[in-house]
């Protein structure tokens, strides 16, 4: 085959030598004479065209590169010696090719972009990142929940991903939009699917539960094909590149407060795909978007916790306090954003909330959790001398009781006296010497000891009537008299 130098040549000889002959042509460039016709008969010079050789050596290691370029994102390079160490004998060049074909392939076959109508799809999803806290580097999970008509964006954030995170996360953002969307596209995330195969997809059966409460049908993308969603579109990467980077905060309500703002101008600024304000778009979609129901999604693996005597319950190795009104009783707790503890009644009202403890061991109480319904918890002194006053001789038993219930004996010293008030001097007085033998000073081993072994006492006091005088009443005759018509 002529080169497209000779090509030119060969042209160029002719055009200027009309009346040299192919031969001569020939002899110049050592040519053939059929070589020098073929190329005179041609209009464009000829192209090099590669010799597709069979693939014979990446075949077998198709599903494994697909796996890393797709899955594992790793690099050319990387996936390339990891080839060679499971017995790849080809070349670079061939290997790069196949690479470059297939990552076209992917692209060009698997996906086709479509548009959704107003309440007819969100899109939910999350990422880990870390950043600097108070100065200290804390893995942060950004959780990104998308109306798709109007691109309106909600951002939560979270120190946890487990079910019951991502289930807020979600919840969060559903009752920010004021609305659910028809359908709301997810991954294949544990918490969602149980079985993410094509052929038996078994969604999480919470997952159901809470796709039931808000009325959403779920869908998921097919494994390993995000495109799937129907929309290519990164929606951490403005956040990376405008929030993430660079950002210092001194707590996790700094980084609360800070993703908010950062979330109202995201949904202020132009779309580069739609073209318009995410704002403007989303008061067009949210009439459309489903009616939230009357309360909140309960249900999440529930930790259920009874209330010490103290008012203290346990988590995570330390112990936290709750209104006095639920000593005893049993309370369940939530992890909200995983930083707080949330802590709730049997009726599902939250009672109490306290910042996580980073440290095991720490004791974490709030003073208004023991006030009852006086403006002013009273001070140990001031019930001691109460009780000095009405039970002599009892020092030993009150600085033995203050020892034990370190934490909080207050609120046993005033149980404590209110127990005394249902029993005789003398069986009150056993009590304490019963305390002292076992070493026990709590008001529930008093009350429970008293129960046993001695009856109540009601002091009934007589009502008081007071009889009011008054000067004798007079009347008219004249208000008594029948009229007649």
């Amino acid at each position: 085959m002529v080169s497209k130098e000779d090509f030119v040549t060969i042209k160029n000889l002719k055009a200027k030598n009309p009346d040299m002959s192919l031969r001569e042509i020939g002899q110049l460039l050592h040519a053939s004479h059929n070589t020098i016709k073929a190329a005179l008969a041609k209009e464009e010079a000829p192209k090099y065209q590669r010799v597709e050789k069979p693939k014979l050596h990446l075949e077998p290691f198709a599903e494994v590169i697909f796996e890393m370029v797709n899955i594992k994102r790793y690099r050319g390079s990387r996936i390339l010696n990891e080839l060679i160490s499971k017995g790849y004998k080809g070349g670079k060049t061939a290997f790069y090719n196949f690479l470059r074909n297939l990552k076209l392939d992917l692209h060009q076959k698997h996906f086709k972009p479509y548009e959704t109508s107003a309440g007819e799809q969100a899109q939910f999803d999350w990422s880990p990142y870390t950043v600097l806290i108070d100065g200290k580097v804390i893995q942060i999970i950004a959780y990104s929940y998308i109306n798709s008509f109007s691109r309106y964006q909600v951002f939560e954030v979270s120190l946890s991903q487990n079910q019951a995170s991502v289930f807020e996360a979600l919840e969060n953002s559903i009752i920010e939009s004021g609305g659910v969307a028809s359908r709301i596209q997810t991954d294949n995330a544990k918490v969602f699917v149980d079985n993410a195969s094509r052929d038996n997809l078994q969604y999480n059966k919470y997952y159901l539960n809470f796709a039931s409460h808000y009325s959403f049908s779920p869908s998921r993308s097919l494994p390993s094909r995000p495109w799937s969603k129907g929309k290519i579109e990164k929606p951490f990467q403005y956040l990376e590149t405008h929030f993430i980077a660079g950002g210092e905060f001194t707590d996790f309500l700094d980084l609360q407060y800070r993703l908010k703002d950062f979330q109202k101008h995201v949904n202020q600024r132009l779309h580069s795909t739609t073209k318009a304000v995410p704002n403007e778009m989303f008061l067009l979609e949210q009439p459309h978007l489903i009616q939230l129901p009357t309360n909140r999604y309960i249900g999440v693996k529930e930790e259920v916790r009874k209330v010490s005597s103290d008012c203290l319950i346990s988590y995570n190795g330390s112990r936290y306090s709750v209104p006095y009104l639920f000593a005893s009783k049993q309370v369940w707790i939530r992890i909200s954003k995983g930083h707080l503890l949330q802590v709730y009644s049997q009726a599902n009202k939250k009672i109490a909330e306290h910042p996580v403890s980073l440290k095991k061991g720490i004791v974490i109480i709030k003073e208004e959790h023991y006030r009852g319904n006086r403006n002013q918890t009273p001070n140990f002194e001031r019930l001691r001398a109460e009780f000095i006053e009405q039970f002599p001789s009892t020092d030993i038993f009150l600085e033995k009781l203050k020892a034990q219930k370190r934490i909080n004996p207050n609120y046993h010293l005033c149980r404590i006296l209110e127990i005394s008030k249902m029993y005789k001097k003398e069986d009150f007085y056993e009590a304490i010497n019963c305390c002292l033998k076992y070493n026990v000073f709590s008001a529930n081993f008093i009350s429970g000891y008293l129960e046993k072994n001695h009856k109540h006492i009601f002091k009934i006091k007589e009502p008081i009537i007071r009889i009011a005088t008054s000067e004798p009443v007079t009347r008219d005759l004249s208000e008594y008299r029948v009229y007649e018509n």
